[in-house]
């Protein structure tokens, strides 16, 4: 198993629920989105062992590009998880820029493809695609991309992009992993043909299971081998009574009037995904716990990733490892407020998996031997 964690971008962190997403106008949390801050949850992550972060792409947030620059040079060994939008920017400088960064960065990029789900936020970026000829523009974007991370002199001419005698000075070592999400037919047939690792949202286990082989049989298809991540939240504690009564904080803090204005701009959404965070949560404070310990309150007003796992620490671990039964290999995860949050997981659940042998600790801190001026008994 590896485990990511997230960087609030997206107008900052807070100990109530950030909304927006998708589209939807978000409402900042009280802790800015600053470089001192994202830092400390950067440096925070890599020290309980959490191999990436994950940074959002969109209006709504910071640029993933120029935050995870800025954030690099304080962390040794986390890597960043960049989410970007294919078709803003051209194949051969996206391949260069992802290149650049991996070669100054010491091999530290991850690359979330995120090929846009919603048309009139696409639109104001000046792209006026729909959506399923985004996908097929993405589809040429990423032939061109990794053949490029290759060395080979590219001229392709496509529906959408086109390139001439295209070839890179500086190559990324090593190539940078694709992930990539979607759970439309079009966002299929991409990721079974580019996708190092699928990510899903957290739905319950049955659709987590269905998706998975949806996608490996694509995946055959094309020849290739894929393997699986999941997005979401986490709330453990020492208890689980503890654990819901925070649950039931941050639905507390939900004013029912953002839940209503949310809803109804997420509902305008393309994305199929989004549509089944939607279905979770039916837009009500009721009925939340849709499996044991997967709660849907985050969807209330938050786009995207909508669910959370809620337990004590052990319970959490279980449903981690239950997961993993199904060939879930990363776990995209967050939680408010982002700082706190790391701690609650990689000092609570982290030792349970590592305990079980299921989880290794990428960068284990090896226990000082002596103390020099300790427990020494004072001369008489």
């Amino acid at each position: 198993m590896k485990f990511h964690w997230f960087l609030p971008t997206n107008g900052g962190d807070g100990r109530q629920v950030v909304s927006g997403g998708h589209g939807v106008t978000h409402a900042g949390g009280g802790r800015p989105a600053s470089v001192p801050y994202l830092g400390q949850i950067a440096r925070s992550a890599e020290q309980l062992g959490f191999e990436a972060a994950l940074t959002p792409t969109g209006a709504w947030c910071e640029d993933a590009w120029l935050s995870t620059a800025m954030l690099a040079p304080l962390s040794e060994r986390l890597k960043f998880l960049v989410a970007f939008r294919p078709g803003l920017t051209a194949p051969t400088l996206a391949a260069q820029m992802a290149a650049t960064f991996q070669n100054l960065s010491g091999g530290r990029l991850l690359l979330n493809v995120v090929t846009g789900g919603e048309s009139h936020e696409q639109r104001a970026y000046g792209d006026f695609l729909d959506k399923d000829e985004r996908y097929r523009r993405c589809d040429e974007f990423l032939e061109i991309v990794t053949r490029l991370w290759t060395g080979e002199q590219v001229s392709f001419e496509g529906e959408f992009l086109r390139v001439e005698e295209a070839q890179l000075q500086q190559l990324p070592d090593p190539v940078p992993e694709i992930y990539f999400g979607g759970s439309s037919p079009a966002a299929g047939d991409v990721a079974a043909k580019h996708a190092d690792v699928y990510l899903t949202w957290g739905e319950p286990p049955a659709a987590v299971a269905k998706k998975i082989a949806w996608i490996r049989e694509l995946a055959e298809q094309q020849g290739r081998e894929i393997r699986f991540g999941i997005r979401m939240h986490t709330i453990n504690r020492d208890t689980s009574e503890e654990a819901w009564r925070e649950a039931d904080r941050l639905l507390e803090g939900i004013d029912d009037a953002e839940i209503r204005r949310v809803q109804e701009g997420l509902k305008k959404s393309e994305s199929v995904g989004q549509q089944n965070m939607l279905a979770l949560n039916n837009g009500s404070k009721d009925g939340l716990e849709i499996y044991p310990n997967l709660w849907a309150g985050v969807g209330l007003v938050r786009g995207g990733a909508g669910t959370a796992l809620v337990g004590s620490h052990e319970e959490v671990a279980d449903r981690v490892e239950e997961y993993a039964a199904l060939g879930i290999e990363e776990f995209v995860l967050s939680a408010y407020p982002h700082l706190e949050g790391a701690y609650h997981f990689g000092e609570g659940v982290l030792p349970i998996l590592e305990k079980r042998g299921v989880w290794t600790n990428p960068a284990p801190v090896t226990a000082t031997s002596s103390v020099p001026f300790g427990g020494q008994r004072a001369a008489s």
